[in-house]
């Protein structure tokens, strides 16, 4: 699924409610607890992490025969299913999947998504998979066994139980559906200039997978779970206007059946080309001619030993593919098919290039799975299938470099690992996004590397409200799915590596887990054993405290003494862990004479306390320690990270300079308290670009008390956030889920509406603190705390020789501000920088208006 970049303005207002609280929280009886495990070594899954010598699972094959209908817009066939009870059970009955339920009026989906709608809302409901006959062969007979639909689910009653350790049925389903338009942005129709563009996905009856954890896995579809399916080999065909390219998951069997000479010529120069290889031209688009001259033909597709198969259909494909070659040899054909509209520079002419560069990398974990790597360019804003990968037909530069590592990195997980990701989403969105973050540190020297500043992203991850990975992902709160389901996993698996176990234990045990669950269907528990196993370390201290845990980072520096006051004998250096997370220590102590000692310490110093001394050998007096030098831990607060601190080395503020003084100097400097209490309406868009993701932003704001902002991404055609406040009623959507805006929150947006908040710190219940001098981006800034009457703080820094507001920060993040220009006698900084979700997000304002008319409904 797409990755998630979660970057809006106004979450900066939230910011005070998310204070990591002061004081110690660690306990090493709980962090070191021994009997982590609850799933011990059986004969189907070792306790080494490796499957037991009786592992089993069940078989499905599958034939399918389809016809796409693009008046009608409809599929229309049938799927036979070779169905293998591997299992010692005997099973009275079978369960599959119907996922186009999920588009009923009557579906849990529909009861279950907010009325605001969102990203796996259905605004337009179809009838979903609309069987019309089941029939199965069982022991050389055939019957029409009796079957029950429950939402997304079909059960099977069979006629005698299938045997176990072998047994096999056959079951043939004849079925149709309406194509949805908007299919929860993980299949859909694009309408294009040339013609629709069909990305089908979910549309066939799937099994259910039967294993040794659970027995039937039948949790319903949802839209933010997605899918746990059995492996076997798959051939389908799809009948359709000849006029269409067609391009599926496997091999295409058929190809001098539905494909020009030309176009098979060069194919076969695009399998021995790195250079990216034209099949089927924008001239070829328009032109019509570039095809068979028959009525329909059928595309015939074989996928080997997969989970899925997905495909795609339109008569504006244009097409191009190269070689792809792997790190162990092995080559593979990738291709990419998109419309006239994407074909831009910097756009999907670019696609089969990041498909090429983003698998050669990725090889090193393990062979890329399938024979044939295919992006399209489509509605849907990211999705991952076996060997085909849907992307937003917008996406250009860098984000569609990002979204198409994203998808292809799915092949791994968990395509080839078959982990149950309906359950456990970190066990695909989260590996998956550590081996992007892998990929794209190599991928053009870092230019496009867009892991996260972890000492940003912390505040993030330890938010009160924060969930934990463990959770099944349709519990997720919408708004923590990025954190608990692609970011913090990603994040923990590179603390592995880069401190924990160090790049050749983790890489040696990480390949090892995906070779010894290739194609099968591993748990958490098979994950936790097989790192440990093949790493030789005990972590279910990080486990328990990363993964079931929300347990914060904070280290700090306590204090610095002397062997018998003498620095030439060493230095007595005490650390404290402050947060609950237990980790390695790593610091750098620069002395006076020019010499820095490198240490690191593990992480069995906190296992009887949380303070630790040290005696490091230094040959003169420290000038500095710092901790974690290189950013790798998401600490909660870096600046007890550094002895001494920016605190300690600060200018004191003149005498007679008050905290009052300064906020009046800022406000005279833009333009005066009068002129600035007479806006009494005020819009700003920006644009901006987070991670080479663009971004949209509008904000509104009507005197007294009405307020609206809306954060998209152009490329995604996505809304990430929309927060509108009217009097004492608003509400807050992020990624799809709706939620009012009450309570403490509401509180928070009423307290800091206006456009210049220094115009209320004169109003009872504010408190101001004048603190210090510091140097911001190499100019002097008085630093002032600013407590409101809810308690938030917030900490702003105010340039001592213009005046002017040149940063903001608060727990959540914060933002520079630069670039002041006059709107109608007030001076208006039009470039900012934003933090959120651990980055930066450049902002740029191109439209202000103030008092100008703006309508109330803009705030409903």
């Amino acid at each position: 699924m797409k990755k998630f970049y979660l970057c809006a303005l106004s979450l900066l207002v939230l910011q005070g409610l998310f204070a990591q609280q002061n004081g110690s929280k660690y306990n090493q009886h709980e962090a070191f607890a021994p009997g982590f495990y609850t799933q011990t070594g059986n004969m189907y899954r070792s306790a080494s992490g490796t499957p037991g010598p009786d592992y089993w699972q069940n078989r499905a094959d599958y034939d399918i025969q389809v016809k796409l209908d693009t008046a009608a817009k409809t599929i229309k066939g049938a799927v036979q299913i070779n169905y293998t009870n591997n299992s010692p059970d005997e099973l009275p009955y079978l369960w599959l999947y119907v996922d186009q339920n999920i588009y009923r009026e009557d579906s849990r989906a529909t009861a279950t998504t907010d009325i605001g709608g969102g990203r796996w809302a259905t605004p337009i409901y179809t009838q979903g998979d609309e069987i019309s006959n089941i029939t199965l062969k069982m022991d050389g007979k055939s019957y029409q066994p009796k079957y029950r639909i429950t939402d997304t689910r079909l059960q099977i009653l069979l006629p005698k139980a299938l045997a176990g350790k072998g047994g096999k049925v056959a079951v043939q389903i004849d079925y149709g559906f309406s194509i949805p338009e908007r299919g929860t942005d993980r299949m859909g129709r694009l309408d294009t200039k040339n013609g629709w563009i069909y990305e089908i996905a979910q549309w066939y009856p799937r099994m259910c997978v039967y294993d040794d954890v659970e027995g039937w896995n039948t949790l319903p579809y949802l839209g933010a779970g997605e899918f746990y399916l059995e492996y076997g080999d798959i051939h389908y065909s799809i009948t359709a206007p000849s006029d269409l390219v067609i391009v599926g998951s496997g091999t295409l069997d058929n190809p001098k059946e539905v494909l020009t000479k030309k176009q098979i010529e060069q194919l076969d120069k695009a399998k021995n080309s790195d250079a990216t290889v034209t099949i089927h031209s924008l001239d070829d688009v328009k032109s019509g001619k570039d095809h068979l001259s028959q009525k329909e033909l059928t595309w015939k597709f074989s996928c080997i030993n997969t989970r899925d198969v997905a495909w795609a259909a339109s008569k504006a494909f244009i097409w191009d593919a190269a070689r792809i070659k792997m790190q162990s040899g092995n080559q593979i054909l990738g291709q990419s098919v998109y419309p006239e509209e994407s074909a831009t520079t910097n756009g999907w002419d670019s696609s089969t290039y990041y498909t090429k560069k983003a698998i050669e990398i990725n090889s090193y974990w393990h062979d890329f799975p399938y024979p044939v790597a295919t992006n399209v360019a489509g509605t849907v804003g990211g999705m991952e299938y076996p060997g085909i990968v849907f992307c937003s037909a917008r996406s250009t530069g860098p984000g569609l470099w990002f979204v198409t590592l994203h998808e292809f990195g799915h092949n791994w997980f968990p395509m080839l690992v078959g982990s149950n990701e309906r359950k456990y989403a970190w066990m695909d969105e989260g590996f998956n996004t550590f081996t992007n973050f892998y990929c794209s540190r190599i991928f053009n020297n870092g230019a496009y590397n867009n892991e996260p500043d972890k000492y940003r992203i912390a505040r993030s991850f330890f938010k009160p409200g924060a969930e934990v990975p463990m959770t099944i992902p349709d519990v997720l709160q919408a708004a923590n799915l990025g954190n608990e389901g692609y970011y913090k996993p990603a994040v923990g698996l590179l603390i592995l590596r880069d401190v924990v176990l160090g790049p050749e234990r983790f890489d040696a045990a990480f390949k090892q887990y995906i070779k010894d669950w290739a194609y099968k269907h591993p748990t958490p528990a098979d994950f936790f054993h097989s790192m440990e196993n093949t790493a030789g370390e005990d972590l279910g201290w990080f486990w328990r405290g990363w993964f079931y845990n929300n347990w914060a980072i904070d280290q700090a520096v306590n204090k610095v003494d002397y062997v018998n006051g003498d620095p030439t004998k060493g230095a007595l250096i005490t650390l404290e862990n402050i947060g609950q997370m237990p980790l390695p220590v790593q610091m750098d102590i620069e002395q006076d004479n020019g010499q820095t000692l490198h240490l690191k310490l593990p992480v069995e110093i906190w296992q009887r306390g949380g303070t630790w001394t040290l005696q490091a050998k230094t040959t003169s007096k420290v000038k500095k320690i710092t901790l974690d030098p290189q950013r790798q831990y998401p600490d909660v607060d870096s600046t007890n990270n550094v002895w001494p601190n920016a605190a300690s080395t600060a200018e004191a503020i003149p005498q007679g300079v008050s905290a009052q003084d300064i906020i009046n100097d800022y406000l005279q400097a833009i333009g005066g308290k009068d002129k600035l209490s007479a806006v009494k309406t005020y819009h700003e868009t920006l644009t901006g670009d987070a991670s080479g993701t663009k971004l949209n932003v509008s904000l509104n704001y009507k005197a007294p008390d009405k307020f609206a902002e809306e954060v998209n991404l152009p490329d995604m055609n996505m809304q990430v956030m929309k927060v509108v406040l009217d009097g004492d009623k608003g509400t807050m959507t992020q990624q799809g889920k709706t939620q009012p805006l009450e309570g403490k929150m509401l509180e928070s947006f009423k307290s800091s509406l206006g456009v210049f908040p220094e115009l209320k710190y004169q109003n009872p219940g504010y408190k101001l603190e004048a603190k210090d001098i510091q140097e911001i981006n190499g100019k002097k800034a008085y630093r002032v705390l600013i407590t409101d009457p809810i308690g938030q703080v917030t900490t702003s820094y105010y340039d001592i020789d213009s005046h002017l507001k040149v940063k903001t920060e608060s727990a959540q993040g914060g933002a520079q501000f630069s670039d002041y220009k006059a709107v109608k006698g007030i001076l208006i900084p039009h470039a900012s920088i934003t933090e959120n979700m651990g980055h930066s997000a450049k902002m740029t304002a191109t439209l202000i208006q103030i008092n100008e008319n703006i309508a109330d409904s803009t705030f409903q």
